[in-house]
């Protein structure tokens, strides 16, 4: 799969590129005053997009259509509609747009495809009807939607702490191949949060690895860690995925970790050896029948 530019202009119209995420680690560190979850993540853009199409309207207002393989709520209860209205109403500039959101990326996955689908429309909106606002604001639009999306206006690769909006970009590239797996279940982040039982010492320990390796720019070892917190919680709503990692780590491919909430796991292929990586997507696909996509990290 190639990395591809987040911007394309199409005639009259402007493509955007959304990419999806993985949390290279994901550790909580206790439950908020708000009752929402503190947490630190290293966060890596894949090159892997949904893609949305900005062009001119046909009728009043913002007519959204939702394409591709996999579903998407329309009209107003998608980011997408809530990004393109809280601009213009931000920047008191109103069009009548069409927006084609083409859904490539799995919505419950752990991939943070919503997300990312808002930001890019923030960011493509503010461009095609060059409306010059700036990073600072659209930063500030991004939390109002949702905890990830200000990760998205940004990146490659970044320390995200608070509730995932308090980003500190990492500075040392880190080049990956891996392997996402795809199993067929969706899992409701809010409830995997709510299922959550905090385990402070765990967190005490993995925190101060974590933070070590940062300190010494050595991301390779805080990725190596395979640390996701929300993994037990998760799995204890989803009992199907225990039998399809120990499935999947049982046949020689693994260690898997969980992205996010779940229910997306991802391979991380030693050498970035692309031969090994099609031949275990291969294995996957033709003797556990679990899908999966080949990812790189991505460039912007």
């Amino acid at each position: 799969m190639v990395s591809k530019e987040q911007f394309e202009t199409i005639d009259d119209a402007l493509l955007v590129r959304a990419p999806a995420k993985i949390n290279l680690s994901l550790l909580i560190a206790g439950k908020r005053p708000d009752g929402f979850h503190e947490i630190e993540t290293i966060m890596a853009k894949v090159n892997w997009y949904d893609e949305i199409l900005i062009e001119p309207g046909r009728k009043a207002g913002i007519e959204l259509v939702c394409e591709g393989p996999y579903w998407a709520p329309e009209g107003e209860d998608n980011l997408v509609y809530q990004a393109a209205k809280m601009l213009m109403n931000c920047c008191g500039e109103w069009a009548d747009l069409k927006i084609t959101l083409t859904k490539n990326i799995p919505a419950g996955s752990g991939l943070g495809s919503a997300s990312s689908d808002a930001a890019a429309t923030l960011l493509g909106v503010n461009r095609y009807l060059n409306l010059d606002l700036p990073t600072r604001q659209l930063h500030k639009l991004a939390a109002g939607l949702g905890s990830d999306v200000p990760f998205f206006l940004d990146g490659p690769l970044a320390l995200c702490k608070g509730k995932g909006e308090k980003i500190k970009k990492l500075g040392e590239k880190i080049d990956f191949l891996a392997l996402l797996i795809l199993p067929d279940v969706s899992v409701s982040t809010k409830e995997v949060y709510v299922n959550y039982a905090h385990d402070q010492a765990r967190y005490e320990c993995l925190s101060a690895r974590m933070n070590g390796y940062i300190q010494e720019n050595r991301i390779d070892l805080a990725v190596n860690m395979c640390a996701n917190m929300l993994e037990k919680s998760c799995f204890s709503l989803a009992k199907e995925l225990v039998e399809i990692k120990r499935g999947i780590e049982s046949s020689g491919i693994g260690p898997l970790c969980l992205s996010g909430s779940g229910s997306a796991m991802f391979c991380l292929i030693d050498d970035r050896d692309e031969q090994r990586a099609r031949a275990y997507k291969h294995k996957l696909e033709e003797k556990i029948g679990c899908k999966s996509v080949i990812v790189t990290n991505n460039t912007w």
